[in-house]
């Protein structure tokens, strides 16, 4: 499949994935929603989120049915989990910080880089008119298109490629989310950022990275410092990385 072909369904072993996953939501086990609930409340609120779209999002969107069943126990713990091809889930308090920035109304177009899962662009599916989510890793991208569209994220679409270089069709986005690092800014996320628009993205080596909020205001780029984290590298289509 091509980078440039949008993902409608998943390879046969996605779906078999995917399938046990959301089948497991409904079996007997943990009371997924009042995890979810304690999350919200001693990972994301008490420090310092609260933006009530962010909270209600995070609240909803079940983080267990984008994690692999061997995983899905810690699904509402407070640290990144495994989800194949040596990527991980996001921590919940980072993915509500990310979101919580972006300031999202519900009539914006978001661009996600790093689909993972597919938990983020859940999260912004709750928030936002329009996700267009990458993926540069094939299998994560065809699963998390699977789930998405099992969970009716009718507004989502997901496509395989090279996050650096953007999504120039659906150009200029409103907002937009990186959840792998390159060293610098990619230029062409930047470009395809409208006029007033956000961009949060993990900028730095591995080991020495922050969290930077970009704003393109008459055209002039501001960048702002947020936090220190630790993200998977933004990679090539050959392997490298940016």
């Amino acid at each position: 499949m091509g980078s440039k072909v949008l993902i409608a369904l998943a390879l046969a072993g996605g779906l078999f994935w995917a399938s046990a996953v959301l089948a497991g939501g409904n079996a007997p086990g943990p009371d997924y929603q009042k995890l979810r609930e304690q999350m919200v409340y001693s990972q994301i609120e008490k420090r310092g989120v609260k933006d009530a779209g962010t909270l209600a999002a995070m609240r909803k969107v079940e983080r267990h049915l984008f994690i692999p069943e061997s995983y899905r126990s810690q699904a509402y713990n407070d640290y990144p989990l495994p989800i194949g091809e040596g990527q991980t889930i996001s921590q919940p308090y980072i993915v509500a910080l990310m979101t919580q920035v972006l300031k999202l109304d519900g009539s914006e177009k978001v661009l996600e880089i790093g689909t993972g899962s597919g938990y983020q662009a859940a999260v912004l599916g709750e928030l936002a008119r329009e996700v267009y989510t990458m993926e540069i890793v094939a299998p994560l991208g065809e699963r998390a298109a699977e789930i998405l569209a099992r969970l009716h994220y009718g507004n989502v679409q997901v496509k395989v490629g090279d996050g650096y270089k953007g999504w120039p069709e659906h150009a200029p986005f409103d907002a937009i989310i990186v959840t792998c690092a390159p060293t610098d800014i990619p230029a062409p996320l930047v470009e395809q950022l409208a006029e007033g628009g956000r961009m949060v993205i993990p900028v730095g080596e591995r080991g020495d990275q922050n969290l930077i909020l970009l704003t393109k205001t008459n055209g002039e780029v501001k960048q702002k410092k947020i936090i220190p984290v630790r993200f998977v590298p933004m990679t090539r289509e050959n392997g490298g990385v940016y």
